[in-house]
């Protein structure tokens, strides 16, 4: 608590005596240090250089091998065996056009939720952008603001702030003038200025807030499932591929340039380039999509975080509530005077330069009455759960009031408790109004105070509310309900909202994680719920296996929005609970959380679906190059048959399959998920092949024996990846069957169609091979539904 000087200067912004020896830097002063340089030059956040989308997606393990085989074809074989490097290019190049139309999504929002500190200069206060703080300068914080320089404490009124992002500390930290402001620390009660000593990159946290706070596609199950495939086909095809080389030029019955090219169509395949390519897009798609709706997502894999949450912890107040309320009704306690109590509730709104939205209520029903001056004040703190202040009134007296929630000023079995309880059950929230027997700087300045009015606030229910919560029951997605205020009072609420289950009050919950995880399990909304204990629910949901998403928008949030899986803020949330989400609805909406939802399962079903094309497509490709090499034959196919195929079969259909609707909940697992059906799926493909390879071989004679036994292997390999595109696909819209049905007529085009026949060296010879090969696909095709049903009972994903 601090003392106000009675002769300061009065801020011409906000009503609260500004001491004149702390007017802030000249307009001179900071136009001297912006040319020295000494101004917060932090990063702009949330995405990469244009350079660095460029590397990301040009310099790769796979672009490089690709790149090599593609000037050795160029150099040795016709055009149309060079096709795949023209694809590997086009890819490249759809994958940097889709991430910088992510990062200008990004930066374009970034911009809109950035926060805007006050700084005080010439006497004045006002909201500037952070990189335009500089050097010295005097910055006003109240609670919820985040310290986004490092600074001395100049002044303080019951300065409290939270240095656990920094430190792990949990316990906020009394601040007096002289002590040290850290950045990255945020006001938890109270407020006052700091004076900044270090900005930009000098800042103690600048240089961890730019690298969490880069765009990134890192740290998810997805991107490191892919990574963890790829290491191993890396792996299968260095060996392959030496053994490829190898007996393809030892055989060489067609000479040097046809074994290369042959050798080279064996290797390109064992690559499943296009994976890492359609992840980035559907990500980059994703956030251009949720960017529309003007959804923030700060760190990129929280799409997919999202998608795989299965408890949602929601704080009423701003979430399920809007944020203003209205005082409906004041109730005089023991026979107090109803003016006076006006005077009292007028005074105590204007005692607070930053109201929350109680007593923001407060101060629009009841007007301030200039004869009264608060001479000390103690902020509401989310702790604590009241705030109070000391009046010297127009008369001489002076008073000391409280005013918070009466179940904790009032002591068990007051008659007042019995009233708060029936409003409460309406729905409606309850203040009290006491007076303090003792001094504010008193250890327990609520002891003994006597009640004197209760306060009666009516919420604002959000119009949304109601579906979003349906929404989530449908999806199977918990909601658990998770507030400060009273127990019943908030299970009235969720109650108009459809939400039902048990009402828990906080107070009474198990300390230890098991029985504190057995009554969240069991019950829907909790109460007086404070801010340490949202954070140890979270960690006792997590310990139970659920993944934890927390919505909330003020500063008693922070520390629950840190610990959950995914962070959610609203835009007009504080300071501190934007900086540690990793989504923010800048629209404040949130109805906008079920589109988060949607766009995070339909990118993790996607790329789960479309893997498996893929990476079968890998698996044929390694065993084929083995079973050649065994069998010391020339390899079946040319670069220019597998680019047919892998455009036809995967490539297209993988585009249009990636950005389909797909409201199924993630699972995890991903690799063992993909891998059990790409192996099967893979050996079944490579076998039949071979089997109507081997055969052609014995069938066909003469000039032109190889091309005919290639067309008649190609054959039985499109149909058979057909097979697996069309169990992709399932289930059926009218839209799958029309692209599975396209690529079967587009390669029907290139069988009866000369030049493409002649293009790409297919023409089907006779009638009794090419039947042959059908009847072998079509084997293939039933075993591959027996094995996948097969799989699908006994290899649990």
């Amino acid at each position: 608590m601090t003392h106000i000087d009675a002769g300061a200067e009065l801020d011409p912004v906000h009503p609260v005596p500004v001491p004149t020896t702390a007017r802030g830097l000249t307009a001179a002063e900071v136009a001297e240090r912006v040319a020295r340089g000494q101004v917060n030059d932090v990063p702009v956040r949330s995405s990469r250089s244009m350079g660095e989308i460029v590397r990301a997606n040009v310099f790769t393990r796979f672009n490089a091998i690709i790149g090599v085989l593609w000037v050795i074809m160029l150099a040795v074989a016709p055009v149309q065996d060079s096709l795949f490097g023209y694809v590997i290019l086009a890819n490249t190049g759809i994958g940097i056009i889709q991430e910088w139309r992510a990062k200008k999504t990004l930066d374009s929002l970034a911009v809109i939720g950035e926060a805007r500190p006050t700084v005080r200069r010439d006497g004045v206060a006002a909201a500037v952008g952070t990189s335009d703080i500089v050097l010295d300068d005097l910055i006003e914080i109240g609670p919820g603001d985040k310290a986004v320089v490092d600074g001395v404490c100049v002044e303080a009124d019951g300065l409290e702030i939270d240095e656990s992002l920094l430190t792990g500390e949990a316990d906020p930290v009394v601040k007096k003038p002289g002590d040290q402001v850290m950045s990255g620390s945020f006001v938890v009660a109270g407020g006052g200025a700091f004076k900044a000593t270090k900005v930009g990159r000098e800042a103690y946290a600048a240089q961890l807030a730019e690298e969490a706070s880069r765009f990134t596609l890192v740290h998810s199950e997805l991107r490191t499932g892919i990574s963890t495939i790829l290491k191993y086909v890396t792996w299968m095809m260095i060996p392959t591929a030496i053994g490829l080389v190898i007996s393809q030029l030892v055989v060489k019955e067609h000479g040097f340039k046809d074994s290369v090219a042959r050798t080279v169509g064996g290797i390109v395949p064992m690559v499943p380039e296009g994976l890492v390519l359609l992840t980035s897009v559907a990500f980059a798609i994703g956030v251009i999509r949720l960017g529309r709706k003007q959804c923030l997502v700060q760190e990129l894999p929280a799409i997919e975080g999202l998608a795989r949450i299965d408890t949602v912890c929601l704080d009423k107040t701003g979430t399920l509530t809007e944020g203003g309320m209205d005082v409906t009704e004041l109730r005089p306690l023991q026979g107090a005077d109803e003016s006076y109590v006006r005077k009292v509730l007028g005074a105590l709104g204007e005692s607070d330069p930053r109201p929350n939205a109680s007593l923001q209520a407060i101060i629009d029903a009841y007007p301030d009455v200039e004869d009264w001056r608060c001479t000390e004040s103690l902020p509401f703190s989310s702790a604590r759960k009241y705030s109070g202040a000391t009046f010297s009134e127009g008369n001489g007296e002076s008073s000391t009031w409280l005013l918070g929630a009466p179940d904790v000023l009032l002591t068990d079995g007051d008659p007042a408790l019995a009233e708060t309880g029936r409003l409460n059950e309406q729905g409606l929230r309850v203040l009290l109004l006491a007076r303090a027997g003792r001094d504010l700087d008193d250890s327990e300045p609520s002891k003994g105070a006597r009640p004197t009015a209760l306060v009666v606030l009516e919420q604002r229910l959000r119009p949304d509310a109601a579906d979003t919560l349906r929404y989530f029951a449908e999806q199977d997605v918990r909601a658990k309900v998770i507030s400060g205020d009273n127990a019943v009072s908030v299970g009235a609420v969720a109650g108009k909202l459809g939400l039902t289950g048990t009402t828990v009050d906080a107070r009474r919950l198990p300390a230890e994680q098991d029985g504190m995880a057995q009554a969240l399990d069991e019950g829907t909304v909790f109460g007086r719920v404070t801010p340490q204990q949202k954070r140890d629910m979270v960690g006792a949901l997590q310990s139970r296996g659920h993944t934890v998403a927390m919505t909330g928008d003020g500063v008693n949030d922070v520390l629950a929005l840190k610990d959950a899986d995914i962070g959610v803020s609203m835009g007009s949330g504080s300071e501190a609970t934007r900086a540690v989400a990793q989504i923010v609805l800048l629209n404040n909406s949130f109805a906008t959380l079920p589109s988060v939802v949607a766009e995070g399962r339909r990118v993790i079903g996607n790329i789960t679906r479309v893997a498996t094309l893929f990476l079968v497509k890998t698996v044929y490709s390694v065993l084929l190059a083995v079973l050649v090499v065994c069998w010391q034959v020339e390899y079946p196919f040319l670069p220019r048959h597998l680019t047919l195929l892998s455009t036809l079969t995967i490539g297209i259909p993988a585009f249009f399959l990636a950005l389909a609707p797909n409201k199924e909940r993630a699972k995890p697992h991903f690799v063992r998920r993909v891998m059990r059906y790409s192996v099967p799926g893979g050996v079944v493909a490579a076998v039949a092949t071979f089997v109507t390879y081997l055969m052609a071989r014995h069938y066909y004679t003469g000039p032109g024996q190889l091309d005919a036994e290639t067309s008649a292997a190609t054959l039985t390999l499109f149909l058979i990846s057909m097979w697996v595109l069309a169990i992709i696909a399932r289930p059926y819209t009218w839209w799958r069957i029309a692209l599975v049905a396209s690529m079967g007529v587009a390669f029907l085009f290139v069988l009866i169609v000369p030049w493409l026949q002649h293009f790409f060296a297919l023409k089907l010879v006779g009638v009794t091979m090419p039947w042959i090969a059908v009847g072998i696909s079509a084997v293939a095709a039933v075993a591959l539904e027996l094995i996948w049903k097969w799989v699908d009972r006994r290899v649990p994903a």
